[in-house]
């Protein structure tokens, strides 16, 4: 999916769409993509001089993501983000990179829904971490 398709799959829109692509590859699994151009509203002050993406725009990166995951069911609903655990934070993300990010549905209880994901540049693991989600 581009950009186009998520916006026809999730209520996100410019600038909060953190997602540039995404794939379902298997029915509990999918995979997602933002490059990081430089511009963005969340670098501005986040450093002068060293941009650098703010974690908790990485833990939205990962959270959008995981949207894709819900599927049709997601049509029409908002995916209120009702927790975040276990985050870790382990290297930084800066301008020029591409956060590569997978997660999988770990529990489902409608409306609830429970995700683990993890994002990495060129094959280094920055963010992971536990979100669950409210269809409303």
């Amino acid at each position: 999916m581009n950009r186009d398709d998520l916006k026809k799959l999730m209520p996100h829109r410019e600038p909060m769409l953190l997602v540039d692509e995404a794939s379902l590859i298997e029915e509990n699994r999918a995979v997602g993509k933002y490059s990081i151009k430089g511009d963005e509203w969340f670098l501005k002050g986040h450093f002068p001089g060293n941009p650098v993406v703010p974690g908790v725009v990485l833990c939205e990166m990962l959270a959008q993501t995981c949207c894709v995951l819900l599927g049709e069911i997601i049509k029409g609903r908002t995916p209120y983000l009702t927790g975040i655990n276990n985050v870790k934070l382990k290297n930084t993300v800066h301008p020029g990179e591409t956060l590569e990010i997978s997660c999988s549905i770990t529990k489902s209880k409608a409306p609830f829904y429970f995700s683990e994901a993890k994002g990495h540049v060129n094959g280094k693991l920055c963010v992971s971490g536990e979100f669950s989600f409210a269809l409303v």
